[in-house]
């Protein structure tokens, strides 16, 4: 019986140092924002960019799950609440996943932005200007994405702009043209969130805690069902391609402003939304 206890022993004693030498190449999580809202609860992504670390990786790290992005170059400043960050050219934050957000069957996302005048391109023209795409895996979509989303035009005019690739086919979802949204680009804060209800297929845009009118739908589809098998790589500010050197669209980076980005697996009621929008989150 000793020696079976020794062997135990020996055998806890290696699991325990086996598990201290775990994920050593990421920061120590500290004291970083968190929500009430368990891993598997609705709230699937939440980066608050708030901390005061030198670490930049620390100042962006998703609560939930405590997924540190693999790179953030982004600057730090005063956001809606605490700190956010800000854009910088041909750059952004890139996260190993969204956790389990992408293959929700109905989602919202929600941020908070600060835009001050025309969207640009990365040759300072005009252009979109990102807040988060799900690049494909080369060859995959015309896109070279399973999605995104981005603001294009300037304070008398802005267009929000969507498209999502399911396993079946891909759609938009976008306020342009006689939808335009004055007001969003006067560099000051704005709450937008963008649902997705599979009960009725429709997708719904809310600007600072107020439903927009114009309701998109995408038929009959049902379950979003991204071709989650396709992602190659989240990113926070920026489109999913990297041809700098043009003015590709889908190559343009934010140059404004992000904080408190949430993204659910549910699409949230409009007194949920109403309340993120009062109380800052």
């Amino acid at each position: 019986m000793q020696t079976k206890f020794k062997h135990y022993l020996t055998a806890v004693v290696m699991i325990l140092a086996a598990a201290g030498c775990q994920k050593m190449d990421k920061p120590d999580l500290g004291n970083y924002p968190q929500d009430a809202n368990s891993p598997t609860g609705p709230l699937k992504f939440y980066a608050a960019f708030d901390g005061s670390s030198t670490n930049p990786l620390m100042n962006a790290v998703d609560s939930i799950r405590a997924t540190f992005p693999s790179d953030n170059p982004f600057t730090s400043g005063a956001g809606i609440a605490g700190s956010g960050v800000t854009g910088v050219n041909q750059k952004y934050i890139k996260y190993p996943s969204f956790n389990t957000w992408a293959g929700s069957s109905s989602m919202s996302i929600s941020v908070w932005f600060k835009q001050n005048g025309q969207t640009k391109n990365n040759n300072g023209t005009n252009g979109p200007s990102y807040i988060m795409s799900l690049k494909a895996v080369d060859g995959f979509h015309w896109s070279n994405a399973v999605g995104f989303l981005f603001l294009e035009g300037d304070n008398t005019a802005c267009a929000v702009k969507s498209m999502f690739v399911s396993t079946t086919g891909d759609n938009w979802f976008t306020w342009e043209g006689g939808q335009t949204i004055a007001g969003l680009c006067n560099n000051a804060w704005h709450h937008l969130v963008l649902t997705y209800d599979q009960t009725n297929s429709s997708v719904k845009l809310y600007i600072d805690g107020v439903q927009n009118p114009n309701v998109k739908n995408w038929g009959t589809h049902g379950a979003l069902n991204l071709a989650t098998s396709k992602i190659s790589e989240y990113r926070v500010g920026a489109g999913p391609s990297t041809n700098y050197a043009s003015d590709d669209w889908l190559a343009c980076t934010f140059k404004g402003s992000l904080d408190q980005l949430r993204m659910y697996g549910v699409a949230l009621s409009a007194t949920e939304i109403q309340a993120l929008f009062a109380n800052k989150r």
